[in-house]
C-alpha cells in the first residue's frame, strides 16, 4: 500500500516541477517582449529619419561604440570599478541596517531614540551628501563606497524594522508558553517571520544602490560607467551616454534577478500567489 502511494506522490511532485520550471520560462520570455519591440522600434526611427542621429544613434550604433570600448579594454575596467563600488556599499550598508534595524526593531526604548533621527537622515537627497562626504573622507574610493552604502541603508533599515515590528504578537506569546529564551525567539518566531520584509528590503536597497553609484561617479570619479556619461555628454557622444545606461539597467536586472531567486527560495514555504503551482 505504501509503494503505490509513493509511486503515486513522485509522479504527481515531477509534474508540479515541470509546471513550475515551464511558467518560469514562460514568463522570462514575456519579459523580453516589450524591450525588443522598444529596441526595433528605436532602430527603424533612427534609419527613418525619424529622430537626429546626433541626438538618438541607432542601437547598432550604440552596440558598435561599446564593442570598440570593449576591445580595447576600456569597458570592462569601467564595468569592474562600479561593480566594486556596488557591491561594497550594498554590503556595508546592508551590514549596517541589520544592526540598527534589529536593534530598533527588537528594544522599543532603542527604537525611541533613534529612528526619528534616522527617519529625517533618509529624507535628504543623495547629492546633498556628496560634498560633505569629499570633505571628511576625500574624493577617492571611500567616499563613492560610502555614498552608496547610504542608499543602500535606508531601505534595508527600513523593512527590516518594520517587519520585525509587524510581528503577530500572538507569535510572541505561542514563544512564551513553550519557556523560550530571547535566542529562541528571535532564532525560531522573529527571523522566519522577518525575512519577506527584509529580503524586499535588500532589493529595494540594491536598486538605490545602483542609482547612487551614479551620483557618486557624475562627481569626482575617472573611472566608471558614471563617469563614462559624463564622458559622453562633454565630447558630445550620445551613444556613450545610451550605452552606459543601458549597461546600468542590464546589470541592475541582473544583480535584481541574483535576490529574487535567493528570495524564491528561501520563501518557497510561503503560501501565495507567487508560489502557486
Amino acid at each position: 500500500m505504501s509503494s503505490r502511494t509513493e509511486t503515486t506522490v513522485q509522479p504527481a511532485a515531477r509534474v508540479n516541477k515541470a509546471r513550475a520550471v515551464k511558467g518560469n520560462l514562460s514568463g522570462s520570455w514575456l519579459g523580453l517582449i516589450l524591450p525588443v519591440f522598444i529596441i526595433l522600434l528605436w532602430e527603424y526611427a533612427s534609419r527613418s529619419g525619424w529622430v537626429a542621429p546626433h541626438l538618438l544613434p541607432s542601437p547598432t550604433t550604440v552596440v558598435d561604440e561599446m564593442a570598440a570600448l570593449a576591445q580595447g579594454g576600456e569597458l570592462l575596467g569601467h564595468i569592474t570599478i562600479t561593480l566594486y563600488r556596488v557591491f561594497a556599499g550594498f554590503l556595508a550598508g546592508s551590514l549596517a541596517a541589520v544592526l540598527l534595524g534589529a536593534a530598533t526593531g527588537y528594544v522599543k526604548v532603542i527604537h525611541q531614540l533613534l529612528d526619528p533621527m534616522l527617519q529625517a537622515l533618509r529624507a535628504i537627497p543623495s547629492l546633498a551628501w556628496v560634498p560633505l562626504f569629499v570633505l571628511w573622507i576625500g574624493i577617492g574610493e571611500a567616499s563613492k563606497i560610502t555614498l552608496v552604502a547610504v542608499g543602500v541603508f535606508f531601505p534595508v533599515y527600513l523593512n527590516l524594522t518594520s517587519g520585525i515590528q509587524g510581528i503577530d504578537r500572538k507569535l510572541i506569546e505561542v514563544g512564551r508558553i513553550y519557556n523560550f529564551t530571547s535566542l529562541q525567539q528571535i532564532k525560531k518566531i522573529i527571523l522566519p517571520a522577518a525575512l519577506p520584509s527584509f529580503i524586499i528590503g535588500l532589493r529595494s536597497g540594491l536598486s538605490l544602490g545602483w542609482m547612487f553609484v551614479v551620483a557618486a561617479e557624475l562627481l569626482g570619479a575617472s573611472q566608471g560607467l558614471g563617469y563614462l556619461m559624463v564622458y559622453g555628454q562633454n565630447t558630445s557622444a550620445p551613444s556613450l551616454v545610451i550605452g552606459s545606461i543601458i549597461l546600468f539597467a542590464i546589470f541592475g536586472k541582473i544583480t535584481d534577478e541574483i535576490l529574487k531567486r535567493i528570495q524564491t527560495k528561501t520563501l518557497k514555504w510561503q503560501d501565495n500567489l507567487e508560489n502557486a503551482s
